[in-house]
Parts: C-alpha cells; sequence; structure tokens
C-alpha cells in the first residue's frame, strides 16, 4: 500500500500502482471526469501513469494552470496527428504549450498554409479526438 497526501492534508491508503485518475474516481465520478493531470510530488503527470510509492497529490483540472497546459500539450501532439495526415512529409520541430494555448513550429517546404487548410485541420482534429486514443507514456531504456 502506498500513503497519498491530498493538498488539505490528508491522508489515504492505495494499492501500489494506482493512478490519479483512480484515485479521482475513488472520490467522485464527476471529478474523474473533470481531471486532465495530476501533480504528484511537485511535477506533473498523466492521469493515467501509475503512482509506486508515497506522494503527495493535487488532482489537475481545466481550472489550474497545469491542468490547462496539460490539456494544450496534449493538443499539440493531436494537432501534429492532423498535420502530419494532410501533409506527409512535414518536419516537425518544437510543439509546447502557451501561456493561452498551444503552437508548433513546423516546415511544409514550399507549401503554404491557406485558410481552407485551416478549417481541414480543424475537421481532422475533431475527427481524430472522438476517437477517443489514449495517449500512453512508456518508459523504455536508452539502447
Amino acid at each position: 500500500m502506498i500513503k497519498i497526501t491530498f493538498p488539505d492534508g490528508a491522508v489515504r491508503e492505495y494499492e501500489n500502482g494506482t493512478t490519479a485518475l483512480e484515485i479521482a474516481k475513488s472520490i467522485s465520478e464527476g471529478l474523474a471526469r473533470k481531471v486532465i493531470g495530476a501533480n504528484i510530488n511537485g511535477q506533473v503527470w498523466d492521469a493515467t501513469r501509475p503512482i509506486n510509492q508515497d506522494a503527495t497529490l493535487k488532482l489537475l483540472t481545466w481550472n489550474d494552470d497545469e491542468g490547462k497546459s496539460t490539456f494544450w500539450h496534449s493538443s499539440a501532439h493531436l494537432m501534429a496527428e492532423a498535420v502530419e495526415s494532410l501533409f506527409p512529409g512535414v518536419k516537425f520541430w518544437v510543439g509546447p504549450p502557451v501561456e493561452n494555448g498551444f503552437y508548433y513550429d513546423m516546415d511544409l517546404g514550399d507549401r503554404k498554409i491557406t485558410e481552407e487548410d485551416l478549417r481541414a485541420l480543424e475537421k481532422k482534429m475533431t475527427e481524430l479526438a472522438r476517437q477517443n486514443n489514449a495517449y500512453i507514456r512508456k518508459e523504455i531504456s536508452k539502447p
């Protein structure tokens, strides 16, 4: 069992390997639907990453700056997937969340993005988002 300390100082025990999302569900289904990520011991984690040791936990929602940043980070990945599907061969550099959204630096060669392209990208992003695919963090060794 691991001990999870909440922002109000309350401590609860959970099975080793539980996730922030599972903890949120144990509190309230409504809360779990709002959770975007978690602050674990001062670091932002995705909500489905297993917690394997005693930790402090703050569940992150849209109302938290870290929650918004997590949402926008994922949105940048979604946008990159849409761009790649519509513009094969695109070269990406960075796509970070920023104070009020996100962006992606990319090289489309000689192509210029048009208003029509933006509408197509938005449509593709909506299509991809509706697939409800999971973002899965996988730890691997360097070799």
